[in-house]
């Protein structure tokens, strides 16, 4: 047996409950050096409203939240027919990277997904995050044919009351 199945035999994968919310602040918090509270409320409630196949999970190692993830599902969005899930929120605690942890996250939400007859799993990650990109990478994401937009809605305002003035300066 390798080093790495012993790993993944270590972790246990199941589905997220409601009494995880605090230790899913808790992690997150470790990892991003903020608390977003209001956030995992809303994201956790409805992950657990969700009727169906589970798509968000926690991971225990020891006895502890190890890592989560929360997914959802679309039956066709942005002009997209196919079904497709996303992965909203991913996190390992620090203690526990490395230890096969967000593998055996993503092997079960595959699985799900799989049963479900989802062919396409799509997530977002900041640029400067190389060494969640580069989980990504090993565990087979690739970049989407796709690009993503931004729009800062105080620039979009801020420019649109430019081009009124501009016009209003015109007609005097």
């Amino acid at each position: 047996m390798n080093s790495r199945s012993s790993q993944w035999d270590q972790v246990c994968v199941r589905q997220l409950r409601p009494d995880d919310l605090e230790a899913v602040i808790a992690l997150d918090s470790k990892n991003t050096g903020r608390r977003r509270d209001e956030y995992f409320k809303l994201k956790v409630a409805q992950s657990l409203s969700d009727t169906g196949v589970q798509v968000s999970f926690a991971a225990e190692r020891d006895g502890e939240l190890a890592g989560f993830l929360l997914a959802r599902v679309y039956y066709g969005e942005f002009g997209i027919m196919e079904q497709v899930a996303v992965l909203d929120t991913f996190g390992v605690h620090p203690g526990h990277q490395g230890k096969g942890v967000g593998g055996a996250l993503l092997r079960q939400l595959r699985n799900n997904l799989l049963g479900l007859g989802i062919p396409t799993l799509q997530t977002e990650v900041a640029w400067e995050d190389q060494d969640l990109l580069s989980f990504f990478q090993h565990a087979g994401f690739r970049p989407a044919a796709r690009f993503c937009l931004d729009l800062d809605l105080n620039e979009a305002r801020q420019q649109e009351e430019n081009v009124e003035a501009q016009k209003a300066m015109e007609e005097v």
